[in-house]
């Protein structure tokens, strides 16, 4: 300060930054009882550190200096107050103090540096109350600085007495302070690594992440808050718990966990890899794994600190869109498909006695198997029976099990896990799942192969599933509606069809009848058809003609309503008037004959020409996507059938001409 009232003993550098006067150099001036004041106060402070060290400083540095109060005080920069850290006063260690520094000689210490007013202190500075009060004449300190400088706080002496100038205790005075600075500033540096590690602490606590460290051993060393949330278990069931039990047994679970594991103890950063886990419930929880390898000197990687994010909602969520989506392309493309009615047509007592018992098992939610031949309309009744059933609002699922490739139909069936097999790329979910709440109808179930059959008994007794590749089992509600035109009593005699399936399949049978033994259907069968198939074309047909519907209702009709469907079909497109008479090729054909005139051999010529006509045009080339079988809309085998029944077959030199036998009927 520069206050011409303040004398510093002739002491002009004493507002160097504290510890500037070496140690060994005061000594040299010391004497000797200065000496052993100083080995007192380095003796009685040695040992102790924080609150223990500031009161053995102000103790032996007031009765070292000879003064009636001593303290040592830290700095509040934001409220420019001082609290002591120890206060020695009359001769015992008083109650800490807190006070502003304004109008205080304590303010000129933290402002300026070392501050000395050998006598009329308590003039200088009346508004000090403390200093009146206690009649203090003289006051000494010295700021406490940190190694940048900044003052942290500052160490003082003062008594009733005037306290001269002595550059020997000056220099005692001013050693001390250097040694209380660095012990405050380790308290706060202490301090603050304190409130960082309990700031740390509460982050890993609460983390919105799970935290775990992982041993050499592959054993868990600590977990946090979220890790116990997540796997529903205690910190002390989880640490030392091996790790790779935490992880079910399926693809992206303990052999996916196993590998990542691996990775990470070979020094791989891992970041992002998605995991399935397991909840201490049984449920499925998945996580977005990062682990990060920790080396020690010797390069060894002893252990491995992972964050593990719950990504079980959006996992969820997109097995969920992706589900709605794929039930969503079936329903469309169910939609383009073209049926073989939108309805159930006819009132013959055949169909009368289906019908009624279809209303009977609808609402009964039984397993039912549809038995008949082929084109009897036995996905028509399947549909008639989920529509009037408590599950109408959901979907009725379709599966072909003939039109399924064996390799697939598992995975088609109940879906299939990510990397379960080469190609599975991405999970499949499958029919059964897409069924749930629903309806799952299996048409042609004789075709199934045996593997799956098993698997398929399971689901109608368990209720429960497991794709392909996983080994979580998935609860579903469907109501399976089965159809075959196989014999499946000769079926399982053959032993390619369980007997244990079949008497689960067929808790409610419902054999159709074909349509020959549906003669009076017939007539309204054919109108309604040809309104359909005209509107359809655009074409204008007034009716049928008389012999011609004779002709059909005469008609054995062996591929049943499908194949008076083709028929028909054909015969509109190549109608040219109002009334169909099954015109071929744009020629009117020779006057009807009389209705007692076989009709059969006509109808057959009609359908062998047409076929040979698309059997031509195909190569020959039954099945595929342009295969004759698909332009004439029927089932391979169904028009293998045809072909046998008509006589036709391929010629085995000349790939261009084939070989037919009539086999005229009712003759």
């Amino acid at each position: 300060m520069n206050d011409p009232s303040r004398d510093d003993g002739g002491l002009a550098a004493a507002d160097r930054p504290a510890g500037s006067v070496a140690t060994g150099a005061v000594d040299e001036r010391l004497d000797h009882d200065e000496t052993a004041a100083l080995r007192a106060i380095v003796e009685g402070t040695a040992q102790s550190v924080g609150d223990a060290f500031f009161r053995s400083l102000v103790t032996h540095l007031a009765s070292a200096m000879g003064v009636d109060y001593a303290f040592v005080a830290e700095f509040d920069r934001d409220t420019m107050r001082a609290r002591t850290l120890a206060f020695w006063g009359d001769g015992a260690i008083r109650d800490n103090i807190e006070f502003d520094l304004a109008g205080t000689p304590c303010e000129d210490v933290i402002r300026s540096g070392l501050c000395h007013h050998p006598r009329g202190v308590r003039e200088k500075f009346p508004e000090d109350q403390g200093l009146v009060e206690l009649g203090i004449e003289s006051y000494l300190g010295v700021p406490l600085l940190d190694v940048e400088g900044l003052v942290l706080g500052h160490l003082a002496v003062f008594d009733r007495r005037p306290l001269p100038a002595e550059p020997r205790r000056l220099s005692i005075f001013r050693i001390f302070a250097t040694r209380a600075a660095v012990e405050l500033e380790r308290l706060r540096v202490e301090k603050q690594l304190l409130e960082s590690e309990r700031r740390y602490r509460e982050l890993y606590e609460e983390a919105p992440n799970a935290y775990v460290a992982i041993g050499a051993d592959r054993r868990l060393r600590s977990v946090n808050h979220r890790a116990i949330q997540l796997l529903g278990a205690t910190a002390a069931e989880l640490v030392g718990h091996p790790v790779v039990e935490l992880f079910p047994d399926t693809p992206a679970g303990r052999s996916r966990a196993e590998e990542t594991l691996r990775a990470s103890f070979a020094g791989e950063e891992i970041s992002g890899r998605e995991l399935e886990m397991r909840h201490r419930d049984g449920r499925a929880v998945w996580v977005s794994v990062w682990m990060r390898p920790l080396r020690g000197p010797d390069g060894r990687i002893p252990a491995v600190h992972s964050i593990w994010v719950d990504i079980t909602d959006r996992v969820l969520a997109e097995a969920e869109r992706a589900r709605l989506e794929q039930q969503n392309l079936y329903l469309q493309e169910e939609l383009r498909s073209v049926h073989n009615f939108e309805e159930i047509v006819g009132r013959s007592p055949a169909l009368l006695g289906v019908l009624d018992r279809v209303g009977r098992v609808a609402a009964a939610d039984a397993t039912v198997l549809i038995t008949g031949e082929t084109g009897t309309g036995k996905e028509l009744i399947a549909r008639a029976i989920h529509s009037h059933s408590r599950r109408a609002a959901l979907p009725l699922i379709k599966v072909n099990c003939a039109a399924l490739p064996a390799g697939l139909v598992e995975s088609e069936l109940f879906g299939h896990e990510k990397g379960a097999f080469t190609g599975a790329i991405a999970r499949r979910i499958g029919r059964f799942e897409l069924a749930d709440g629903g309806t799952l109808f299996l048409d042609e179930i004789g075709e199934l192969p045996p593997e799956t059959q098993a698997k398929l008994l399971r689901v109608l007794q368990e209720r429960e599933l497991e794709r392909v590749g996983g080994g979580t089992a998935i609860r579903v509600d469907v109501r399976v509606i089965a159809a075959t035109n196989r014999d499946l009593a000769q079926a399982i005699r053959d032993r390619t069809f369980r007997e244990d399936l079949y008497y689960r399949l067929s808790v409610f049978p419902l054999p159709l009848p074909p349509l020959r033994d549906r003669v009076e259907d017939i007539p309204l069968l054919v109108h309604f058809l040809v309104e359909r198939f005209a509107a359809r074309i655009g074409r204008r047909i007034e009716g049928v003609s008389e012999p011609t519907m004779a002709r059909l209702s005469a008609y054995r009709w062996p591929g049943n309503i499908r194949e008076l469907e083709n028929v028909l079909e054909r015969a509109v497109i190549l109608a040219t008037g109002p009334t169909l008479d099954f015109e071929i090729d744009g020629e009117r054909p020779p006057a009807p004959v009389a209705i007692e005139e076989p009709s059969p051999p006509s109808l057959e010529a009609i359908e062998r020409r047409h076929i040979l006509a698309v059997l031509d045009r195909t190569g020959w080339t039954i099945e595929g996507p342009r295969g004759a079988a698909g332009i004439l809309g029927l089932h391979p085998n169904t028009l293998r059938s045809r072909l046998k029944k008509l006589g036709i077959a391929r010629s085995s030199h000349d790939p261009s001409e084939a070989t037919t036998t009539y086999r005229g009927r009712g003759r």
